[in-house]
């Protein structure tokens, strides 16, 4: 009997992160999903793909401890028995702040969630993908890495070493067949970005959402599929790519 496939996304409660478990889920793989915070979100997700049909199971877990990412692993492999796919989308941002008005907390925090996150969930989950002999690891990185706009360092940076970590790794696990992508989203309608455009005013909001040729914010599901691609065998021979998903903005 052949078992579905199983992915593990981080940060899978709300925005992007729901978006790319449910779609997975609707292709037919089991989900572990983790979450920090909110867990009301986490069981709203849950329950939606649920009576979708599918299946999924919420962890709270804080991806930046190294051992937190370690138990996200060996929760799926004790609740599914195996890993196919990981996304690593768990993520923080400290927007409109300059780099004389960054505290090291904040830049901590930042570089910690987004860029050791997905090296311990990696790290983690790297054992058993060679086991198998196979595996897909997607990273979610940013439109930014192509702007380095002024005001966001800490986000920028560390989305420039998800990049950096995403082709390095690429050619170390390639002769393991583990492919490893990564997908850098432009705005798209989260959370975040509106945190975003009220932090930098209607004027600067508006400017900056008239500069993309297609003329609008994308949506979650947009990047969801661009995710569901990468890991498909439609992609088999893609990996050490950055696929960026922006309505044409810069980097695309």
């Amino acid at each position: 009997m052949k078992h579905s496939p199983v992915a593990v996304v981080t940060g899978g409660s709300r925005g992007i992160g729901r978006a790319i478990v449910e779609m997975l889920a609707s292709r037919g793989y089991r989900v572990l999903f983790t979450y920090v915070n909110r867990e009301s979100d986490a069981v709203v997700v849950e329950s939606a793909v649920k009576a979708a049909g599918g299946e999924a199971k919420k962890l709270r877990a804080d991806v930046a401890d190294a051992k937190s990412a370690k138990a996200v692993v060996q929760s799926a492999l004790d609740a599914f028995g195996r890993i196919d796919v990981l996304v690593n989308n768990a993520g923080t941002h400290l927007p409109d702040v300059s780099i004389a008005d960054t505290s090291p907390e904040e830049w901590d925090r930042v570089i910690r969630v987004n860029l050791y996150g997905t090296f311990h969930m990696v790290q983690a989950v790297l054992p058993h993908m060679r086991a198998r002999k196979g595996g897909n690891i997607v990273n979610l990185s940013s439109n930014i890495t192509s702007r380095f706009a002024a005001k966001n360092c800490a986000y920028t940076v560390s989305k420039v070493g998800v990049e950096a970590l995403t082709r390095i790794l690429s050619k170390e696990e390639g002769r393991n067949g583990i492919r490893v992508n990564a997908v850098a989203p432009g705005p798209i309608l989260t959370d975040m970005l509106e945190e975003t455009m009220v932090k930098i005013g209607p004027e600067r909001a508006d400017a900056f959402i008239k500069s993309i040729p297609l003329g609008r914010k994308g949506e979650p599901k947009e990047i969801a599929e661009a995710v569901a691609f990468l890991v498909s065998d439609a992609a088999s021979y893609m990996t050490g790519q950055i696929v960026f998903v922006n309505g044409g903005g810069p980097g695309g």
